[in-house]
């Protein structure tokens, strides 16, 4: 008898598509997973409406687009549960019996939670309760692992710390997770401010690829991509524009930074963009065909929810029960 696999647990927002960022430095890499964990991909429309002003229908919307992109983008559903956090009893009640475990002061010091509440007329206490579901989203499928970027590591921490409060309060219930950061996932920067990261809430929507939108803007944006003073193709911390898209030429090719450095030195700056565009285009074709084909088969779609369900509300009911015994509640 094989040894059982390690869980994963890792999730993308329904609010708005992928965008290159998100691609090339998580969901690509999530692909490579698949083969040796056993992962849970979700949908965590929970956390989706802490902004008071989202819109009901566009996150039912959005929800069944984000599996078609988990799909089109390579997660396989005979290898991964694919679900919708909402569909799954469990999330919510275990959040509940870790805030009864959290100070409240450690919530209010989350980075996260402190920049997205500055400046603003309204900030509602979902936003403040956001990592405890988060852990609770971690613990509830026990995960060893929790594949995350360097601004998300900070939640997971929480995570850690209240599967060992749990248990050395109630007695050994939840594994400890670690963070996973994922070394090979390319890091990304805005096409029109490449010192901060690609982002899909950024205003200036020019600095952001998102990966199934129309090929032509995709090419407009790369083509309109801020440089720098000088010329040549060279990769330095002094030229921040032109590393990114040496950065995005090299993780869609394959090939070293130093590679494309040598073999594309001497190129102007617009003939570099048309390179990178290309390489871009090339690399996103059969993702958007396979991402709109899913769209149309929405019988499918909701077939791969629902045998994930499945999966999911075992594990999920299986903790929960335990949980239950060790709090004393029925």
């Amino acid at each position: 008898m094989g040894m059982e696999k390690k869980i994963i647990v890792t999730g993308a927002q329904p609010t708005g598509g992928f965008h290159l960022g998100n691609y090339l430095g998580a969901v690509k890499n999530w692909c490579s997973l698949q083969e040796d964990f056993e992962c849970f991909f979700f949908i965590p429309n929970l956390h989706a409406i802490t902004c008071p002003s989202y819109s009901p229908t566009e996150l039912r919307h959005n929800t069944i687009q984000m599996l078609a992109q988990f799909m089109a983008c390579g997660l396989d559903p005979k290898k991964s549960h694919m679900f919708i956090q909402s569909s799954i009893t469990g999330h919510t009640e275990l959040a509940w019996i870790l805030g009864c475990l959290t100070p409240v002061g450690q919530l209010f010091r989350m980075t996260q939670f402190k920049a997205k509440s500055e400046q603003k007329d309204f900030v509602g206490s979902g936003l403040l309760y956001y990592p405890i579901l988060m852990a609770a989203d971690i613990l509830l499928y026990n995960a060893h692992l929790v594949p995350v970027g360097e601004d998300q590591k900070q939640h997971v921490e929480l995570a850690r710390d209240l599967a060992v409060k749990f248990n050395q309060t109630y007695g050994a219930t939840f594994n400890v997770p670690e963070p996973y950061i994922l070394k090979t996932g390319a890091r990304v920067y805005s096409l029109q401010e490449p010192t901060k990261k690609m982002s899909k809430s950024d205003p200036n929507q020019k600095g952001t690829i998102f990966i199934f939108e129309p090929i032509d803007g995709i090419r407009k944006k790369i083509r309109s991509a801020v440089t720098d003073s000088g010329m040549g193709i060279t990769f330095s911390k002094n030229k921040p524009g032109i590393a990114n898209l040496m950065d995005i030429f090299a993780a869609l090719t394959g090939l070293t930074v130093e590679t494309v450095e040598a073999e594309y030195g001497t190129h102007s700056y617009s003939d570099f963009k048309n390179c990178v565009a290309e390489a871009v285009i090339e690399h996103l074709k059969p993702l958007q065909a396979c991402y709109f084909e899913l769209l149309k088969d929405k019988e499918y779609l909701n077939a791969v929810l629902e045998d994930s369900k499945k999966v999911a509300q075992a594990h999920a009911s299986r903790m929960m029960a335990k949980v239950y015994r060790r709090v004393g509640l029925f």
